[in-house]
């Protein structure tokens, strides 16, 4: 079977087959976070491609090691390396876990950004995982692991959107229940998300709106009928990357001369800082409809990134957001509770995550959606108690959306 555009004439059968196992992107990044040196680990596995080019299971490993240090292109070139020689990876439960529920996930090639962290939202798990990496036009396995549930973890970008459209027919006739629809999936581009919820009650989307350089290149006081200040980013950027406020047209053609991209989204500016004069941002799971919160960073700038926000070197910023943690349901859920109850029936996902902040007004502000956001429980418990609490509260929900899947999916074959 090949992922093409249409429907495939044939699904592979699930079988017991064998599937290599890695170490996985939570227990590297684990280490990495940690500060534990991963030369031995590197070394291992260099030794196991040394010994058989083949081993696709130490080539993905090392490719994951390699964007942890800080090479992205050299490790997405490895994962490719790997991809080619098998689509198909495992991790099995932890160690002293009764064997549990198997789960099966359509994943995209790409960096950490790329699919919904699965591996992390596992953790503490009974919960065996089986990753299918899928490409347009690709082969897929003459067979699939036998599982009880699949997700579909592809995330929202231009480059999958072709594995998200060539998914659909996929889904709907794979034998076991398939969650998160990959339609909805490619609904969330930053100009898609503003027109699916631009109307949804106590929520602010600000209109994001995807030009060509030449739009923001042109003389002119406005870009594409937004007023200045607007913020712009080029069109895959993530973590901030490329964003920037301008304030004229002057500006804008001097971002031009910084940034080669064909493309860009362009929104109006929005002051969401706080009578303090610091902004807050919010990072939301979404599990069958359900909140869940995941962080909060707070930072004298606007773009509000969580490792580079200062939450480490500030007790009181960590003290507010473990307010925000521990209250959430009480406080930050039930104030924002029409704007959340809105996103999570009009994405129709059963799991995704928001980036979003609070207006003068405090409506909620709307930053971005997606089924990838970075969600773990890796922080120092040392400096962050109140962080796996409420990690393992997240996880415990997403354990159960993918129990509740199962049944479903057992109820329909009967």
């Amino acid at each position: 079977m090949s992922l093409g555009s249409t429907a495939p004439t044939a699904l592979p059968p699930k079988a017991a087959i064998d599937v290599p196992v890695t170490i996985g992107l939570a227990a590297l990044a684990g280490m990495a976070f940690a500060g534990t040196d991963l030369q031995p680990v590197q070394r291992h596995l260099v030794e196991r491609l040394t010994a058989n080019p083949q081993d696709a299971a130490a080539l993905m490993d090392l490719a994951t090691l390699t964007q942890l240090a800080g090479d992205r292109s050299q490790g997405l070139a490895l994962q490719q390396q790997a991809l080619q020689q098998q689509a198909l990876y495992h991790r099995p439960a932890p160690a002293g876990k009764a064997p549990g529920l198997r789960l099966l996930a359509f994943m995209a090639g790409g960096d950490f950004m790329a699919n919904t962290p699965v591996d992390f939202l596992l953790e503490g798990s009974g919960i065996a995982l089986n990753m299918l990496y899928l490409a347009p036009g690709g082969a897929t396995p003459e067979g699939i692991p036998n599982h009880d549930v699949a997700l579909v973890a592809v995330g929202e970008s231009d480059d999958n959107r072709m594995v998200l459209e060539a998914l659909g027919p996929v889904v709907h006739a794979w034998p076991t229940h398939v969650l998160n629809d990959p339609a909805r999936i490619a609904l969330l581009s930053r100009d898609g998300a503003y027109a699916l919820l631009r109307s949804a009650p106590g929520l602010v989307v600000p209109p994001t709106i995807r030009i060509a350089r030449a739009t923001l290149a042109a003389d002119q006081s406005s870009v594409a009928g937004l007023e200045f200040p607007v913020i712009v980013r080029p069109i895959a950027s993530h973590a901030g990357q490329g964003l920037v406020k301008l304030d004229d047209a002057t500006a804008a053609r001097a971002y031009l001369d910084d940034h080669a991209d064909a493309e860009l989204y362009v929104a109006p500016f929005v002051d969401y800082s706080g009578s303090d004069g610091l902004f807050r941002k919010y990072r939301i799971a979404f599990v069958a409809g359900r909140p869940f919160a995941v962080h909060m960073a707070i930072s004298e700038h606007w773009i509000v990134h969580y490792l580079s926000a200062g939450m480490d070197d500030s007790a009181e910023r960590r003290a507010e957001e473990a307010r925000f943690m521990s209250g959430f349901d009480d406080d930050f859920a039930a104030r924002h509770a029409a704007a959340l109850r809105a996103l999570a029936e009009r994405t129709g996902l059963d799991y995704f995550a928001i980036d979003c902040g609070e207006t003068k007004d405090g409506e909620l502000l709307l930053f971005e959606a997606d089924v990838a956001m970075i969600v773990h429980a890796m922080d120092p418990p040392e400096k962050y108690p109140y962080k796996l609490p409420a990690m393992r509260k997240l996880f415990a929900a997403f354990a159960e959306l993918l129990q509740a899947g199962a049944a479903a999916g057992s109820r329909a074959a009967a």
